[in-house]
């Protein structure tokens, strides 16, 4: 391990380095440039302190399996993005708080000033800069406890790759053993040149824009990120979650179809943000069910494939018939929006995106998901098989993990709960502020928890006060 330090008062900063550089580049794939180097925060929260000179050793260890997070960003010829992995290093800054651990959880999330617990990067001072791709604040509470801050450039990393490093960092620290997993991207290039069909036909869920749309939207995101979205969050216990299912089960009765707790979870969501828009009976109602197509990709991505393989489905109906009809039949149009991911939709929508890239249109492809946020569409990211309530470097898992809230719109994170939740899930709904104001009536709460039994309903829980009126 190599690291340098600085210090400034309560805070050191480190820079950890692997203490070995391939010169390997690696090139980015067409999924990968599709994201954008934006960074991806997240936040854990220990009851007990943190090892910081411990966990900067164990990460330069790990550092050596996975090249491509201590390297840097660099923009090649034909205009597409590769990572030389010069082992440049990782940022890791440890600091004190003059403040207790805060009792964090679904009643008083982390969201209101969990800036200050993470150590940012600039997204549009990446390429062919001195930019980490990885950063790390570790802070330790007055009295006790320790917030881990985490970004990670989202170009290099979808969620499922993200805590995949993060399990490898944690074995490496305690001594275990863990796969060497594969940064080859040229299996994504692959799986798009044994598509058979038309390269265009790909193309369903993404669309070519002009330059005066990818800005308009980037200015409505940035107005989002200045207090126009505000996230809400609220715990379904598992309870509740069962009592959904077997409604949903009984709406489909003798029609020998089945839906998951997940599938149910997510047709109530889609149902009561669907009345909570109050679209006129006319409109579409699109929901983006974000999904990894390692499973479903067959062989031509292996399940050891570290980077980013997401894509997304967008199952709709009217308005009209989104409030008409019952749970069972809207969360079996969800498991259908699912198995929609083939293999062979896969390769067609890789084939696509590899064309424009090719073509020099690359920078003008974007996700109609993303396109259509602000107005027809609720987007779906399930976290909740993610393993953020295993992180244990030897001092116990977290009792709290969250991130900043998300200035797009009608987004939705279904994210797991701690071991003793047995099954809950904690949902973070991002939403425009004018909404988030009707919420404020209690009827509300009982909407979204009209699963559950009096006496256990989890209350929305605010980012901050300003969506209070």
């Amino acid at each position: 391990m190599t690291a340098s330090a600085t210090e400034s008062g309560a805070k050191r900063t480190f820079t950890v380095r692997a203490g070995e550089a391939s010169g390997d580049r690696i090139r980015l794939s067409v999924y990968d440039m599709l994201i954008g180097p934006v960074y991806t925060p997240r936040a854990f929260f220990y009851r007990e302190t943190l090892d910081g000179e411990a966990l900067r050793a164990s990460l330069a260890r790990t550092l050596r399996t996975f090249p491509i997070l201590s390297g840097r960003m660099k923009r090649d010829p034909d205009g597409g993005l590769s990572v030389l992995c010069d082992d440049g290093g990782v940022r890791f800054v440890e600091a004190h708080a003059s403040e207790p651990m805060p009792d964090y959880g679904p009643r008083h999330t982390a969201k209101k000033g969990l800036e200050r617990h993470l150590s940012h990067a600039m997204p549009f001072w990446v390429v062919d800069r001195d930019t980490p791709l990885f950063t790390v604040k570790l802070t330790h509470m007055k009295g006790g406890g320790s917030i881990l801050g985490l970004t990670m450039n989202h170009a290099v990393a979808d969620g499922s790759s993200y805590m995949s490093f993060l399990e490898s960092w944690v074995r490496e620290h305690r001594g275990l053993g863990y796969p060497k997993l594969s940064h080859d991207r040229g299996v994504i290039d692959a799986l798009g040149a044994s598509a058979t069909g038309d390269t265009r036909m790909g193309g369903a869920h993404l669309t070519i824009i002009g330059r005066g749309q990818k800005s308009a939207f980037i200015g409505r995101a940035l107005m989002g990120s200045l207090g126009n979205v505000t996230t809400v969050t609220t715990r379904f216990t598992a309870a509740e979650l069962a009592t959904m299912k077997d409604t949903a089960m009984a709406d489909l009765a003798g029609t020998e179809r089945w839906v998951s707790t997940n599938d149910a979870l997510t047709a109530h969501l889609w149902k009561v943000l669907g009345e909570l828009r109050d679209r006129p009976d006319a409109s579409e109602e699109r929901l983006g069910l974000i999904a990894d197509f390692r499973s479903f990709a067959g062989d031509a991505i292996p399940d050891d494939y570290w980077g980013n393989a997401v894509t997304n489905t967008r199952p709709g109906m009217t308005a009209a018939e989104l409030r008409a009809r019952p749970l069972g039949e809207v969360a079996a149009a969800v498991r259908a929006g699912h198995a929609e991911n083939t293999e062979e939709r896969i390769r067609e929508e890789t084939a696509f995106l590899c064309a424009e890239r090719d073509a020099g249109r690359f920078k003008r492809v974007m996700n109609t998901m993303g396109l259509d946020a602000f107005d027809s569409t609720i987007a779906i990211n399930n976290w909740s098989k993610l393993p953020f309530y295993r992180i244990d470097f030897g001092q116990g898992t977290p009792f709290w993990y969250d991130f900043t809230s998300i200035p797009i719109p009608w987004t939705v994170h279904i994210a797991p709960t701690p071991a003793d939740q047995n099954g809950a899930r904690d949902v973070h709904m991002a939403l425009p502020r004018a909404q988030v104001r009707a919420l404020q009536e209690p009827s509300w709460a009982s909407r979204f928890h009209r699963y559950a039994e009096s006496g256990e309903t989890f209350p929305l829980t605010f980012m901050d006060a300003k969506a209070k009126r």
